[in-house]
């Protein structure tokens, strides 16, 4: 049950590290990870807000929680840039279907971002099946619930 819990607040660092970090930092190291560039239909290949400064503060996080958790820094390292490689997949589809930047799709917005990570942490024989599914549904629903929580107290942009 604790390394369920340890990668529960792994994803919720992957997740919340960039929001934070970007709130400090304001514009600093704000590069976005696809350079400003369209895909073939025309639209931004993720969007401006997935910059590398996100990336590295996603899976700094991690890799230094799982360190301080007894699970070694290259594995957080690795589960941080899953989660935040998810989160790219997840924007990446959204810009296909036409989603602007920062909107809604419940459920594709958390389920690769906390699944992909996860995979891996079953595949180091860390959690089983069901525990790997009781994180992902966790994760995804506390993020549904609380990112609205979180824009009404100013540490989100957006609200959701």
């Amino acid at each position: 049950m604790l390394i369920s819990l340890q990668l529960f607040l792994m994803l919720v660092l992957a997740n919340g590290a960039p929001v934070v970090v970007a709130k400090i930092l304001r514009q600093r190291w704000s590069a976005p990870v696809d350079a400003g560039l369209n895909w073939f239909d025309g639209r931004p290949l993720l969007g401006k807000s997935k910059t590398w400064r996100g990336i590295v503060s996603g899976a700094l996080s991690c890799g230094l929680f799982a360190l301080a958790a007894g699970q070694g820094f290259l594995f957080g390292l690795f589960f941080g840039l899953l989660a935040l490689a998810g989160d790219l997949f997840s924007s990446f589809i959204k810009r296909r279907l036409g989603l602007v930047s920062s909107e809604r799709m419940p459920w594709l917005d958390q389920v690769p971002e906390a699944a992909m990570p996860v995979l891996l942490a079953m595949g180091q024989g860390l959690v089983g099946a069901w525990a790997a599914l009781f994180i992902v549904v966790l994760f995804t629903l506390s993020n549904m619930w609380i990112s609205p929580l979180l824009y009404r107290l100013g540490i989100r942009r957006q609200p959701h």
